[in-house]
């Protein structure tokens, strides 16, 4: 086998998307994070939308470079309108410059905002797993279907607990 047929290891970062965040990462993103709450929490903004917003960052992702960061937000118990969407993109330098000085990065990361559904999706599923339809099919096999067991008899059909 020559030198043009040998398996190559895998390149320095070839394969960094299939992987998921590096600790740095996560690391990086939850300190900007908390530095996006902490000016949120303030509420030192001049754009009359974002003067009394209350926007709570729920995450944020960083890239792989860290030039990026995606701050998915949410309202208090409500979705951000899209006004105070559009306030918090205009808002995106003064926010970036703020975040540069309490975060020390070698670059100040560009953010980028997202609307954060996790919580509609989780009631949804919820929603979904309360239907009759769905909750027969999860409930275990041998149940009564009118959960009423004459006997009141292990419903495995043994009685290994009973001295008799």
């Amino acid at each position: 086998m020559t030198s043009k047929d040998a398996p190559r290891g895998r390149r320095r970062g070839a394969a960094a998307h299939d992987a998921g965040p590096t600790q740095r990462q996560l690391r990086v993103a939850e300190e900007v994070r908390h530095a996006l709450a902490a000016l949120f929490e303030r509420r030192d903004f001049r754009d009359p939308d974002l003067a009394n917003a209350h926007v709570t960052v729920t995450e944020v992702r960083a890239s792989p470079d860290l030039k990026h960061m995606t701050a998915f937000v949410s309202g208090l118990g409500k979705d951000v309108p899209p006004e105070q969407f559009a306030a918090l993109r205009r808002a995106a330098p003064f926010l970036r410059g703020q975040v540069a000085k309490s975060v020390r990065l070698k670059f100040a990361p560009d953010l980028h905002f997202q609307p954060d559904t996790a919580l509609d999706y989780a009631m949804e599923i919820d929603r979904l797993m309360k239907r009759p339809e769905i909750a027969r099919d999860l409930r275990p096999t041998g149940d009564d279907p009118k959960g009423d067991d004459p006997k009141g008899d292990d419903p495995r059909g043994d009685d290994r607990d009973d001295p008799s």
